[in-house]
């Protein structure tokens, strides 16, 4: 087992400490499935946005599908769906990765899964797979949080080895509610306080409250760091390091947000005991079994 080298929620004041662990895995950038230019502003800002990686037809496939999951009332019902805290609308279904052969294909694909495994240096595995949707006029905030937070306290990942993939199947603009982050604050790491709820996940996936980090050092860095809104057109796909700060605002237009989001981890990441006294969260939140390296491919949806 290895040591808390990130130990947060078990001090009574916040503090910080820098990164011990690389954000890119690999120094030969001339052999990236993208631009070096693009792998060395993932290592300087915590994330990136690459531009209709997926084509309008695509989309349109994997919305179809989403579509007719939706359309399941026993989707609703499910232990692996988190609803809005008001409206009861389906704000995300987790394993999708799993349950659905599509989606299971899509988190193979090479033009995803290969950046992710170039930058991570090594053979993956889905720690967490879902749909997300934020719909018109009723769509929730998240609040700002690092996932590494929450994954190594919550779950036991032991290092920061591990980044976010989203595919944007709506158009994110600035106005409808899009991924915010904190660029360069994945080099730091910000210990909060409060300790772990019994059974937190069935709040925190709808409204996190604890391991969330405080005023001061979110003034801080946003004063060194700024704040940038991942922004693009359907067919986009936005990564994103597991540590750096990150959040959204409300949604009050019409334009409803939805989007695939698989969590990359390192096979030399894998989970161990969380790195709090509670149980650890269901396997659907975070794999903690079935290590399988994925099969990374070209993927063919037309």
């Amino acid at each position: 087992m290895q040591p808390d080298l990130y130990p947060s929620r078990q001090q009574d004041q916040p503090s910080r400490q820098a990164r011990i662990d690389p954000v890119v895995h690999r120094t030969d950038l001339e052999n990236a499935p993208i631009a070096a230019s693009r792998i060395e502003r993932f290592e300087r800002d915590g994330y990136l946005v690459v531009p209709s990686l997926f084509s309008a037809e695509e989309v349109a496939v994997f919305r179809a599908e989403m579509e007719r999951i939706l359309a399941d009332p026993a989707v609703a019902e499910s232990p692996k769906s988190i609803l809005e805290p008001d409206s009861g609308a389906v704000r995300s279904v987790f394993e999708i990765h799993k349950d659905n052969p599509l989606f299971a294909r899509v988190a193979r694909d090479q033009r995803t899964a290969g950046i992710a495994r170039f930058i991570l240096g090594g053979d993956l595995y889905i720690h967490q797979s879902r749909m997300n949707f934020k719909p018109g006029f009723t769509g929730r905030e998240f609040y700002w949080h690092s996932d590494f937070e929450t994954w190594h306290v919550e779950d036991g990942m032991p290092r920061m080895r591990c980044l976010s993939c989203s595919i944007l199947l709506t158009d994110n603009e600035t106005w409808n509610g899009p991924l915010m982050l904190v660029p360069g604050s994945h080099k730091q790491y910000i210990r909060c306080v409060g300790a772990t709820p019994e059974n937190h996940y069935e709040k925190s996936l709808r409204k996190q409250e604890f391991g969330v980090p405080d005023n001061a050092s979110l003034t801080d860095l946003v004063a060194r760091h700024g704040i940038d809104v991942a922004t693009g057109p359907a067919g986009s796909v936005v990564f994103f390091d597991c540590n750096v700060l990150h959040g959204s605002n409300g949604n009050i237009t019409p334009a409803a947000r939805s989007n695939l989001f698989f969590v990359y981890n390192h096979m030399d990441n894998r989970l161990q005991a969380p790195f709090c006294e509670q149980p650890p969260r269901p396997a659907f939140v975070a794999e903690r079994t079935d290590f399988t390296p994925l099969d990374i491919q070209p993927q063919h949806y037309l």
